[in-house]
């Protein structure tokens, strides 16, 4: 089976296309390197074993779509091209929008045009907004987003949604992912975002590398245990496992799906600062700033549902996130510069 992935040189859909050749799945990546280093394919037909076939272009360009849909026999999307900043989103909604949606819908013509009715979506947890309860069940009200991030992904799932419906013989998984984090064991691949990072491991790891830093936690008056924030942190590993089990799903009985990806888990700001600092042996100085617009208190899943329709869970503690994500950040500054 041949997959288009959408993103496919960005974070998670590196990881993703790893886990699909390690399965027998034949891969061709779609992205505008927008957010991922012109590095990423080398070290992917390292990691694999095989050259991978890369295309470069906008969802949002129509011809570029065409030539990718024309050029090659694609059996089944996996979707993760879009922008992912919550900060970002709420400073800039209109570019948000203008990408995350108008790219999906682009996406979605031609794959209707192509007769490919299969496709696995790259949603979020975001989507649950400043949730009544935790842990986080799918059927969770998923309607009002505190920030126009989330809300291009509510929309994007309505519009999956309503093409199933409308075409019985189209098959698609939504899964709504909590916090990845960690890199490839190997410490070839990982989180690079271009620019200020706005998520914590790759500021964490940023701060351990400078012994200068200072990191920055965003909020210690929410009503936690420690008054930062909580989050369930998933190894991108964990997550790219997930996305197969998906596809496997999408490919056999399944029309539509939503399902969370995450480990069920909520670790504090502070308690991954000091898992951490015990798994690498470092001390990280920080000091405590304003709440970010648009973040939630306390955000963890509920992952009962992907454990039984998929037959998946999370493996990796959160020592293996810090240590994978420490790796990285070490080989790749020993470069002299990120991939």
């Amino acid at each position: 089976m041949k997959v288009l992935v959408t993103g496919g040189a960005g974070y998670i859909g590196s990881h993703v296309v790893v886990e699909l050749v390690k399965h027998g799945y034949e891969v061709v990546i779609f992205d505008n390197f927008s957010n991922a280093s012109s590095n990423v394919p080398t070290a992917l037909s390292e990691l694999c074993g095989v050259q991978i076939t890369v295309t470069s272009g906008d969802l949002r360009d129509a011809s570029a779509l065409e030539c990718v849909f024309s050029d090659h026999s694609i059996d089944a999307v996996m979707h993760f091209a879009g922008l992912k900043s919550v900060a970002e989103s709420v400073a800039d909604p209109l570019m948000y929008y203008d990408n995350n949606v108008l790219g999906s819908l682009q996406l979605c013509k031609s794959m209707r045009k192509y007769d490919v009715k299969r496709l696995v979506f790259s949603s979020s947890a975001t989507v649950y907004g400043d949730p009544i309860s935790v842990p986080i069940r799918e059927d969770a009200p998923a309607v009002n987003p505190t920030n126009p991030y989330g809300m291009t992904k509510v929309i994007c799932e309505k519009m999956v949604l309503d093409l199933c419906r409308s075409d019985p013989s189209f098959s698609a998984g939504i899964l709504r992912y909590f916090n990845p984090v960690g890199a490839h064991p190997s410490g070839l691949i990982g989180e690079d975002p271009k620019g200020q990072p706005a998520n914590l491991m790759p500021l964490l790891t940023n701060a351990a590398a400078d012994p200068t830093a200072v990191l920055k936690i965003y909020g210690c008056d929410y009503p936690t245990k420690d008054g930062t924030g909580v989050r369930d942190y998933i190894h991108v590993c964990d997550l790219a496992a997930g996305h197969v089990a998906a596809l496997n799903r999408c490919s056999t009985d399944s029309q539509h799906f939503i399902a969370n990806l995450g480990t069920g888990n909520g670790f504090s700001v502070l308690e991954v600062i000091r898992a951490f600092e015990q798994a690498c042996g470092i001390k990280i100085a920080y000091q405590i700033a304003p709440r970010r617009p648009g973040d939630v208190a306390i955000c963890y899943a509920d992952t009962s549902y992907a454990t039984e329709f998929l037959n998946w869970r999370a493996e990796k503690t959160l020592k293996d996130m810090c240590l994978d994500s420490w790796r990285w950040q070490e080989q790749n500054s020993l470069l002299g510069s990120h991939m």
